[in-house]
Parts: C-alpha cells; structure tokens; sequence
C-alpha cells in the first residue's frame, strides 16, 4: 500500500461516519480510528512483532504539506484529571515537542504561567509539518513533563496544570 492509498483512505473515513477501519493487506494492517483530534493511523506488519509501530495522525481540516517550514492546522489535546486534581495535558498525535515557534523565540508557556482556552501551549512536528497544539481549557501551568525537542507518544502527558 502506498501513500497515496493511505491518502484516500483517511479521506474516505474523513468523510464519512466511521469510528475505526481496520484494513489488511499482504504483512501490512492499517487501522484507522476517529478520535477526537482526527484520525489516526497505525502501520504494522501482520504478524504480530515487538517491533516499534509508526503512525499518523491528521485532523480532518488539515492540509498535508510536503515543505519542512509549514504550520499545520491547530491540534487540541484533550486534558485527564490527575488524583491530585492536577490535570495532565496529553499530545494529540506522535512527533517532536518543541516548546517554543523556533529557538531563539520564547517559549509558548512556562512553569507558573496562566493561559486561557485555545491558547498555543507548544508544537508538535509530525512528519514535517508544525502542529501547534491549543489548550482545552484553561489554566495554570504546574508542571512541563518534557524537554524541548524530545520525541513524544500519542496521549503522552506534556503538562500538569491546576485548571
């Protein structure tokens, strides 16, 4: 399966009412799911192997961009409640956590900063393209789980903050 396939595949599930798609093919299994975000995608081979398995999200509105300076559409990432009341902050998509628009700009936020619903928390680059992730809710920033330029997982917390 190429990537053009995988194109019109999130196109077909953009645009209709399904929640999850799974789709075999040779030693490929694609599945996609709707979440909240958008779609998700998940590669793997059939078998099932401890090998690390790559994937893709987009929301629906998103533009795919093959330059390596584009801004994506905003991306939100869904707040969970912590025990402690704190809630954690969770990467909508896998990529690379940048806290800052580039690195001699300030960071989005910092330890101890208020910020208010659909406010740029910080980036996320996901295949080349810059996803600026919004706050839900807003807050004060308690804690930042993670350093500048480290991977991220999907659902992985980024912050802790006190709403």
């Amino acid at each position: 399966m190429n990537l053009n396939e995988i194109k019109q595949l999130i196109e077909i599930v953009n645009s209709s009412d399904l929640q999850e798609t799974i789709i075999e093919e040779g030693s490929f299994k694609i599945i996609l799911r709707r979440f909240s975000t958008g779609t998700a995608i998940q590669i793997q081979p059939a078998a099932a192997a401890p090998a690390v398995q790559p994937s893709l999200a987009t929301s629906p509105a998103q533009p795919v961009v093959s330059s390596g300076t584009a801004t994506g559409s905003a991306s939100s990432a869904q707040p969970t409640e912590t025990a402690t009341g704190l809630i954690d902050i969770c990467s909508p998509i896998v990529g690379t956590f940048y806290k800052s628009p580039s690195p001699d700009s300030p960071p989005f936020v910092s330890v101890n900063d208020t910020f208010g619903k659909g406010d740029v928390l910080c980036i996320i680059e996901a295949m080349k393209l810059m996803n600026e992730i919004e706050a839900e809710i807003s807050g004060t920033i308690v804690e930042i789980l993670v350093e500048n330029g480290q991977p991220v997982e999907y659902d992985q917390p980024l912050f802790r903050i006190k709403p």
